[in-house]
Protein backbone atom coordinates (compact mmCIF):
# COMPACT_ATOMS: atom_id res chain seq x y z
CA UNK A 1 0.00 0.00 0.00
CA UNK A 2 1.19 3.37 -1.19
CA UNK A 3 0.91 5.88 2.57
CA UNK A 4 0.73 9.76 1.74
CA UNK A 5 4.46 10.34 2.64
CA UNK A 6 5.93 12.35 5.89
CA UNK A 7 6.11 15.77 5.83
CA UNK A 8 9.49 16.98 5.61
CA UNK A 9 10.89 20.01 6.28
CA UNK A 10 13.47 22.18 3.90
CA UNK A 11 17.01 20.93 3.67
CA UNK A 12 17.73 24.68 3.11
CA UNK A 13 19.94 26.76 5.47
CA UNK A 14 23.40 25.22 7.03
CA UNK A 15 24.01 22.80 8.78
CA UNK A 16 26.85 22.78 11.89
CA UNK A 17 28.94 18.97 11.90
CA UNK A 18 29.85 18.56 15.25
CA UNK A 19 32.54 15.67 16.40
CA UNK A 20 33.62 14.53 19.16
CA UNK A 21 37.08 13.67 18.43
CA UNK A 22 39.34 15.11 15.71
CA UNK A 23 41.77 12.06 14.74
CA UNK A 24 41.94 9.71 11.99
CA UNK A 25 37.72 9.18 11.40
CA UNK A 26 37.06 12.79 11.45
CA UNK A 27 40.24 14.82 9.57
CA UNK A 28 40.05 12.09 6.64
CA UNK A 29 35.97 12.93 6.80
CA UNK A 30 36.49 16.66 6.78
CA UNK A 31 38.95 16.44 4.43
CA UNK A 32 36.95 14.23 2.32
CA UNK A 33 34.36 16.61 2.16
CA UNK A 34 36.37 20.22 1.18
CA UNK A 35 37.88 17.90 -1.77
CA UNK A 36 34.67 16.72 -2.89
CA UNK A 37 33.68 19.86 -2.68
CA UNK A 38 36.35 21.43 -4.55
CA UNK A 39 35.62 19.17 -7.06
CA UNK A 40 39.27 17.15 -6.47
CA UNK A 41 37.37 13.80 -5.45
CA UNK A 42 34.52 11.59 -5.69
CA UNK A 43 32.13 10.19 -2.86
CA UNK A 44 33.01 7.13 -3.41
CA UNK A 45 31.42 4.41 -0.28
CA UNK A 46 28.57 7.50 0.21
CA UNK A 47 25.29 6.59 -0.14
CA UNK A 48 23.50 9.48 0.13
CA UNK A 49 26.18 10.92 -2.81
CA UNK A 50 26.56 7.95 -4.95
CA UNK A 51 23.27 5.20 -4.38
CA UNK A 52 20.32 5.29 -6.09
CA UNK A 53 16.90 3.75 -5.21
CA UNK A 54 14.45 2.03 -7.06
CA UNK A 55 10.97 2.99 -6.70
CA UNK A 56 7.87 1.15 -8.01
CA UNK A 57 8.27 -2.13 -10.69
CA UNK A 58 11.49 -2.90 -12.02
CA UNK A 59 9.37 -2.24 -15.81
CA UNK A 60 8.92 1.06 -14.65
CA UNK A 61 12.59 1.85 -14.75
CA UNK A 62 12.42 4.99 -12.13
CA UNK A 63 15.71 4.83 -10.40
CA UNK A 64 16.78 8.06 -8.79
CA UNK A 65 19.95 9.20 -6.99
CA UNK A 66 19.15 9.16 -3.34
CA UNK A 67 20.21 12.64 -3.22
CA UNK A 68 17.46 13.71 -6.12
CA UNK A 69 15.16 11.60 -4.47
CA UNK A 70 15.18 12.79 -0.54
CA UNK A 71 15.79 16.49 0.63
CA UNK A 72 19.16 16.54 1.85
CA UNK A 73 21.73 18.93 2.78
CA UNK A 74 24.00 20.18 0.00
CA UNK A 75 27.88 19.25 1.01
CA UNK A 76 28.53 23.60 0.33
CA UNK A 77 26.32 24.06 3.41
CA UNK A 78 28.18 21.50 5.79
CA UNK A 79 30.33 23.32 8.71
CA UNK A 80 32.68 21.82 10.85
CA UNK A 81 33.56 22.00 14.66
CA UNK A 82 35.14 19.33 17.23
CA UNK A 83 36.91 18.77 20.64
CA UNK A 84 40.04 16.46 20.97
CA UNK A 85 42.50 16.14 24.24
CA UNK A 86 45.09 17.03 21.60
CA UNK A 87 45.34 20.85 20.20
CA UNK A 88 46.42 19.67 16.92
CA UNK A 89 44.74 21.42 14.44
CA UNK A 90 42.49 19.50 11.31
CA UNK A 91 45.82 19.96 9.25
CA UNK A 92 48.14 18.78 12.04
CA UNK A 93 45.77 15.98 12.89
CA UNK A 94 45.30 15.09 9.15
CA UNK A 95 49.04 15.29 8.86
CA UNK A 96 49.74 13.11 11.84
CA UNK A 97 46.88 10.50 10.97
CA UNK A 98 48.93 9.75 8.30
CA UNK A 99 45.82 8.21 5.99
CA UNK A 100 45.40 10.84 2.96
CA UNK A 101 48.22 11.59 0.66
CA UNK A 102 50.45 14.43 1.89
CA UNK A 103 49.64 16.67 -1.59
CA UNK A 104 45.77 16.08 -0.58
CA UNK A 105 46.37 17.42 2.80
CA UNK A 106 48.76 20.43 1.97
CA UNK A 107 45.89 21.64 -0.86
CA UNK A 108 43.45 21.98 1.95
CA UNK A 109 45.81 23.51 4.67
CA UNK A 110 44.40 26.50 4.80
CA UNK A 111 41.22 25.48 5.32
CA UNK A 112 41.83 22.45 7.82
CA UNK A 113 43.88 24.67 10.12
CA UNK A 114 41.08 27.30 10.96
CA UNK A 115 39.18 24.26 12.50
CA UNK A 116 41.13 24.20 15.76
CA UNK A 117 39.78 21.43 18.92
CA UNK A 118 37.65 23.02 21.48
CA UNK A 119 38.93 21.73 24.72
CA UNK A 120 37.79 18.01 25.36
CA UNK A 121 35.49 16.60 27.94
CA UNK A 122 38.57 13.46 28.65
CA UNK A 123 39.47 11.09 31.26
CA UNK A 124 42.28 9.01 30.76
CA UNK A 125 40.52 6.49 33.32
CA UNK A 126 38.38 5.60 30.15
CA UNK A 127 40.62 5.68 27.57
CA UNK A 128 43.65 4.56 29.27
CA UNK A 129 46.53 4.30 26.28
CA UNK A 130 45.80 8.34 25.23
CA UNK A 131 47.33 11.37 27.05
CA UNK A 132 46.17 15.14 26.44
CA UNK A 133 46.45 18.61 27.69
CA UNK A 134 43.41 20.29 25.88
CA UNK A 135 40.88 19.06 28.93
CA UNK A 136 37.91 20.85 30.46
CA UNK A 137 37.75 20.98 34.19
CA UNK A 138 34.81 21.63 36.49
CA UNK A 139 33.43 20.69 39.43
CA UNK A 140 31.22 17.78 38.33
CA UNK A 141 29.86 15.83 34.84
CA UNK A 142 26.78 17.76 34.52
CA UNK A 143 28.68 20.80 34.92
CA UNK A 144 31.22 19.97 31.73
CA UNK A 145 27.78 18.85 29.81
CA UNK A 146 27.03 22.85 30.19
CA UNK A 147 30.33 23.69 28.77
CA UNK A 148 29.65 21.92 25.44
CA UNK A 149 26.05 23.27 25.69
CA UNK A 150 27.38 26.47 25.59
CA UNK A 151 30.30 25.56 23.06
CA UNK A 152 27.12 24.43 20.78
CA UNK A 153 25.09 27.71 21.62
CA UNK A 154 28.16 30.25 20.55
CA UNK A 155 29.03 27.79 17.42
CA UNK A 156 25.54 28.13 15.99
CA UNK A 157 25.55 32.24 16.35
CA UNK A 158 28.91 32.34 14.92
CA UNK A 159 28.00 30.71 12.10
CA UNK A 160 24.51 31.26 11.86
CA UNK A 161 23.43 27.50 11.78
CA UNK A 162 19.86 26.69 11.05
CA UNK A 163 20.57 22.63 12.48
CA UNK A 164 23.37 20.97 13.85
CA UNK A 165 24.06 17.00 14.38
CA UNK A 166 26.58 15.71 16.54
CA UNK A 167 28.58 12.19 15.87
CA UNK A 168 30.93 10.65 18.50
CA UNK A 169 34.33 9.87 16.65
CA UNK A 170 36.27 9.63 19.75
CA UNK A 171 38.01 6.11 20.99
CA UNK A 172 37.06 3.39 21.99
CA UNK A 173 36.08 3.27 26.02
CA UNK A 174 36.40 1.03 28.90
CA UNK A 175 33.63 -1.79 29.25
CA UNK A 176 30.65 -0.85 31.05
CA UNK A 177 27.37 -2.18 31.28
CA UNK A 178 24.17 -0.13 31.79
CA UNK A 179 22.93 0.30 35.65
CA UNK A 180 20.69 2.09 38.01
CA UNK A 181 21.99 5.29 37.49
CA UNK A 182 21.20 5.23 33.64
CA UNK A 183 18.21 4.03 33.89
CA UNK A 184 15.77 7.27 34.35
CA UNK A 185 16.92 10.94 33.25
CA UNK A 186 16.75 12.17 36.92
CA UNK A 187 19.07 9.59 37.79
CA UNK A 188 21.53 10.09 35.54
CA UNK A 189 21.77 13.37 35.78
CA UNK A 190 22.24 13.10 39.75
CA UNK A 191 24.93 10.15 38.61
CA UNK A 192 26.57 13.05 36.56
CA UNK A 193 26.07 15.44 39.17
CA UNK A 194 28.26 13.43 41.46
CA UNK A 195 30.96 12.61 39.41
CA UNK A 196 29.88 9.24 39.22
CA UNK A 197 32.56 6.73 37.47
CA UNK A 198 29.36 4.78 35.11
CA UNK A 199 29.33 8.30 33.46
CA UNK A 200 32.02 8.20 30.62
CA UNK A 201 33.23 11.15 28.84
CA UNK A 202 31.24 10.15 25.33
CA UNK A 203 27.38 9.85 27.54
CA UNK A 204 28.66 13.42 28.41
CA UNK A 205 29.01 14.36 25.07
CA UNK A 206 25.67 12.89 24.25
CA UNK A 207 23.44 14.18 26.88
CA UNK A 208 24.69 17.42 25.56
CA UNK A 209 23.73 16.94 22.49
CA UNK A 210 20.44 15.61 23.53
CA UNK A 211 19.40 18.24 25.43
CA UNK A 212 20.53 21.12 22.68
CA UNK A 213 17.85 19.24 20.49
CA UNK A 214 20.55 17.66 18.45
CA UNK A 215 20.69 14.79 16.57
CA UNK A 216 23.73 12.03 18.13
CA UNK A 217 24.90 8.67 16.62
CA UNK A 218 27.75 6.88 18.67
CA UNK A 219 30.58 5.43 16.48
CA UNK A 220 31.95 3.69 18.94
CA UNK A 221 30.94 0.50 20.87
CA UNK A 222 31.08 2.56 23.92
CA UNK A 223 27.78 2.55 26.46
CA UNK A 224 27.06 6.13 25.32
CA UNK A 225 23.02 6.49 24.07
CA UNK A 226 21.79 2.97 24.19
CA UNK A 227 20.55 3.35 27.37
CA UNK A 228 17.37 3.64 28.64
CA UNK A 229 17.67 7.77 30.53
CA UNK A 230 19.39 8.42 27.13
CA UNK A 231 16.21 7.04 24.91
CA UNK A 232 13.76 8.77 27.47
CA UNK A 233 15.75 12.09 26.81
CA UNK A 234 15.82 11.77 23.07
CA UNK A 235 12.22 11.49 22.69
CA UNK A 236 11.63 13.85 25.38
CA UNK A 237 13.67 16.31 23.22
CA UNK A 238 12.28 14.99 19.52
CA UNK A 239 15.68 14.18 18.76
CA UNK A 240 16.57 11.40 16.89
CA UNK A 241 19.73 8.80 17.84
CA UNK A 242 21.70 6.28 16.51
CA UNK A 243 24.80 4.09 17.04
CA UNK A 244 26.73 2.09 17.44
CA UNK A 245 29.87 1.30 16.59
CA UNK A 246 31.28 2.22 12.99
CA UNK A 247 30.77 -1.08 10.88
CA UNK A 248 34.11 -0.68 8.55
CA UNK A 249 36.15 -4.07 8.23
CA UNK A 250 36.36 -6.99 9.19
CA UNK A 251 32.99 -6.74 10.50
CA UNK A 252 31.69 -5.55 7.08
CA UNK A 253 33.03 -8.62 5.68
CA UNK A 254 31.08 -10.73 7.90
CA UNK A 255 27.59 -8.92 7.77
CA UNK A 256 28.47 -10.16 3.79
CA UNK A 257 29.65 -13.18 4.19
CA UNK A 258 26.93 -14.99 7.04
CA UNK A 259 23.93 -13.71 5.11
CA UNK A 260 25.24 -15.79 2.41
CA UNK A 261 26.02 -19.10 4.56
CA UNK A 262 22.98 -18.42 5.79
CA UNK A 263 21.00 -18.23 2.52
CA UNK A 264 22.36 -21.49 1.29
CA UNK A 265 22.35 -23.39 4.29
CA UNK A 266 25.86 -24.16 5.38
CA UNK A 267 27.03 -25.16 8.60
CA UNK A 268 29.96 -23.15 10.52
CA UNK A 269 32.05 -24.63 12.74
CA UNK A 270 34.14 -21.91 13.69
CA UNK A 271 35.57 -18.44 13.04
CA UNK A 272 38.68 -17.29 13.38
CA UNK A 273 39.54 -13.58 13.43
CA UNK A 274 42.31 -11.54 13.93
CA UNK A 275 42.86 -8.06 13.11
CA UNK A 276 47.00 -5.67 12.85
CA UNK A 277 46.29 -2.00 13.36
CA UNK A 278 48.58 0.66 13.92
CA UNK A 279 46.40 3.92 14.22
CA UNK A 280 45.11 5.97 17.46
CA UNK A 281 42.53 3.06 17.27
CA UNK A 282 45.05 0.22 17.69
CA UNK A 283 46.79 1.80 20.61
CA UNK A 284 43.64 2.82 22.51
CA UNK A 285 42.58 -1.25 21.96
CA UNK A 286 45.86 -2.65 23.02
CA UNK A 287 43.77 -2.06 26.91
CA UNK A 288 41.87 -5.14 27.20
CA UNK A 289 39.47 -3.13 28.95
CA UNK A 290 39.16 -1.13 25.39
CA UNK A 291 39.53 -4.21 23.85
CA UNK A 292 36.50 -5.86 25.85
CA UNK A 293 34.30 -3.19 24.85
CA UNK A 294 35.20 -3.25 21.08
CA UNK A 295 34.93 -7.10 21.34
CA UNK A 296 31.57 -7.32 22.62
CA UNK A 297 30.47 -5.16 19.96
CA UNK A 298 32.48 -7.91 17.10
CA UNK A 299 31.02 -10.83 18.85
CA UNK A 300 27.54 -10.92 18.66
CA UNK A 301 27.45 -10.01 14.58
CA UNK A 302 27.35 -13.34 14.25
CA UNK A 303 25.16 -14.88 16.89
CA UNK A 304 22.45 -12.31 15.60
CA UNK A 305 22.99 -13.10 12.10
CA UNK A 306 23.09 -16.99 12.08
CA UNK A 307 20.22 -17.51 14.53
CA UNK A 308 21.72 -20.92 15.86
CA UNK A 309 18.55 -20.83 18.09
CA UNK A 310 16.39 -21.65 14.48
CA UNK A 311 19.42 -23.87 12.76
CA UNK A 312 20.86 -25.66 15.65
CA UNK A 313 22.17 -28.46 13.33
CA UNK A 314 23.95 -25.76 11.20
CA UNK A 315 25.11 -22.81 14.08
CA UNK A 316 24.68 -24.37 17.60
CA UNK A 317 28.01 -24.14 19.58
CA UNK A 318 30.18 -22.77 16.81
CA UNK A 319 33.41 -21.02 17.97
CA UNK A 320 34.24 -17.44 17.52
CA UNK A 321 37.17 -15.34 18.40
CA UNK A 322 38.45 -11.78 17.73
CA UNK A 323 41.95 -10.36 18.20
CA UNK A 324 43.38 -7.45 17.78
CA UNK A 325 46.73 -6.35 17.90
CA UNK A 326 48.35 -3.34 18.06
CA UNK A 327 50.86 -2.79 15.46
CA UNK A 328 52.37 0.60 14.74
CA UNK A 329 54.06 0.33 11.52
CA UNK A 330 50.91 -0.62 9.80
CA UNK A 331 48.80 3.12 10.37
CA UNK A 332 45.67 3.30 9.13
CA UNK A 333 46.15 0.29 6.98
CA UNK A 334 44.27 -2.14 8.99
CA UNK A 335 44.77 -5.96 7.75
CA UNK A 336 41.84 -8.65 8.71
CA UNK A 337 42.19 -12.24 8.72
CA UNK A 338 39.28 -14.56 9.04
CA UNK A 339 39.26 -18.31 8.82
CA UNK A 340 36.26 -20.19 8.63
CA UNK A 341 35.36 -23.55 9.13
CA UNK A 342 32.07 -24.35 7.19
CA UNK A 343 30.25 -27.70 6.31
CA UNK A 344 28.27 -28.75 3.39
CA UNK A 345 26.25 -31.37 2.00
CA UNK A 346 26.35 -35.12 3.68
CA UNK A 347 29.16 -32.97 6.67
CA UNK A 348 32.07 -32.73 4.29
CA UNK A 349 33.71 -29.77 5.84
CA UNK A 350 35.40 -26.88 3.43
CA UNK A 351 37.33 -23.60 4.35
CA UNK A 352 36.97 -20.00 3.49
CA UNK A 353 39.94 -17.68 3.87
CA UNK A 354 39.68 -14.03 3.62
CA UNK A 355 42.75 -11.14 3.73
CA UNK A 356 41.36 -8.14 4.01
CA UNK A 357 44.06 -5.27 3.59
CA UNK A 358 41.13 -2.27 4.61
CA UNK A 359 42.11 1.43 5.24
CA UNK A 360 40.08 2.03 8.04
CA UNK A 361 39.12 5.51 7.99
CA UNK A 362 38.36 5.44 4.58
CA UNK A 363 36.09 3.23 5.17
CA UNK A 364 34.39 5.44 7.91
CA UNK A 365 34.43 8.65 6.38
CA UNK A 366 31.65 7.90 4.23
CA UNK A 367 29.59 6.34 7.05
CA UNK A 368 29.98 9.95 8.55
CA UNK A 369 28.40 12.14 5.71
CA UNK A 370 25.57 9.60 5.46
CA UNK A 371 24.84 9.83 9.63
CA UNK A 372 25.06 13.34 9.36
CA UNK A 373 22.76 13.94 6.49
CA UNK A 374 20.25 11.06 7.21
CA UNK A 375 20.25 12.17 10.47
CA UNK A 376 18.86 16.00 9.85
CA UNK A 377 16.79 14.39 6.84
CA UNK A 378 15.48 12.44 10.46
CA UNK A 379 14.78 15.80 12.78
CA UNK A 380 13.41 17.57 9.75
CA UNK A 381 10.70 14.74 9.19
CA UNK A 382 10.10 14.64 13.20
CA UNK A 383 11.46 11.28 13.64
CA UNK A 384 12.56 11.59 16.98
CA UNK A 385 14.27 7.93 19.52
CA UNK A 386 15.91 5.11 18.03
CA UNK A 387 16.61 5.46 13.87
CA UNK A 388 16.59 1.61 13.74
CA UNK A 389 16.83 2.01 9.49
CA UNK A 390 19.74 3.70 10.45
CA UNK A 391 21.32 0.20 11.32
CA UNK A 392 23.19 -0.30 8.10
CA UNK A 393 26.25 1.82 9.29
CA UNK A 394 26.83 0.37 12.68
CA UNK A 395 28.03 -2.72 14.29
CA UNK A 396 25.80 -2.70 16.78
CA UNK A 397 23.06 -1.17 16.12
CA UNK A 398 20.52 0.10 18.51
CA UNK A 399 16.45 -1.10 18.25
CA UNK A 400 13.80 -1.27 20.83
CA UNK A 401 14.00 -3.11 23.80
CA UNK A 402 11.96 -6.01 23.03
CA UNK A 403 13.66 -6.15 19.75
CA UNK A 404 16.94 -8.08 18.59
CA UNK A 405 18.79 -6.24 16.16
CA UNK A 406 18.99 -7.09 12.56
CA UNK A 407 22.92 -7.44 11.46
CA UNK A 408 22.43 -8.85 7.92
CA UNK A 409 23.58 -6.09 5.98
CA UNK A 410 21.48 -6.40 2.92
CA UNK A 411 18.40 -6.55 5.36
CA UNK A 412 19.81 -3.64 6.73
CA UNK A 413 19.60 -1.71 3.48
CA UNK A 414 16.49 -3.05 2.19
CA UNK A 415 15.31 -1.50 5.71
CA UNK A 416 16.79 2.11 5.13
CA UNK A 417 15.90 2.35 1.13
CA UNK A 418 11.95 1.43 2.50
CA UNK A 419 12.13 3.99 4.79
CA UNK A 420 13.06 6.25 2.82
CA UNK A 421 10.24 5.42 0.35
CA UNK A 422 7.64 5.98 3.23
CA UNK A 423 8.77 8.94 3.64
CA UNK A 424 8.17 10.19 0.48
CA UNK A 425 5.24 8.28 -0.17
CA UNK A 426 6.35 5.57 -2.55
CA UNK A 427 5.53 1.68 -2.05
CA UNK A 428 7.59 -0.49 0.02
CA UNK A 429 9.98 -2.95 -2.38
CA UNK A 430 8.71 -6.65 -1.56
CA UNK A 431 10.83 -8.02 -4.77
CA UNK A 432 7.79 -10.27 -4.83
CA UNK A 433 6.92 -9.57 -8.44
CA UNK A 434 4.38 -12.54 -9.33
CA UNK A 435 2.35 -10.03 -11.13
CA UNK A 436 4.67 -10.58 -14.17
CA UNK A 437 3.82 -13.82 -14.57
CA UNK A 438 0.24 -14.77 -13.43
Amino acid sequence: MISKGRHIESASGRLGVLLAGLGAVSTTFIAGVEAIRMGQAKPYGSLTQMGTIRLGKRSGRRVPQIKNFVPLVELENLYFAAWDPIADNAYEAALNAGVLDRALIDSLKGTLQEIRPWKAVFDSKYVTRLRGTNVKTGKNKLELAEQLKEEIRQFREKNQLDRVVMIWCGSTEVYLEPGKIHSTPENLEKAMRENHDEIPSSMVYAYAAITSGIPFANGAPNLTVDVPAMITLAKEYHVPICGKDFKTGQTLMKTIIAPGLKARLLGLHGWFSTNILGNRDGEVLDDPMSFKTKEESKLSVLEHILQPDLYPDLYRNFYHKVRINYYPPRGDNKESWDNLDIFGWLGYPMQIKIDFLCRDSILAAPLVLDLVLFLDLAQRAKMSGIQEWLSFYFKSPMCAPELYPEHDLFIQLMKLKNTLRYLRGEEQITHLGLDYYE
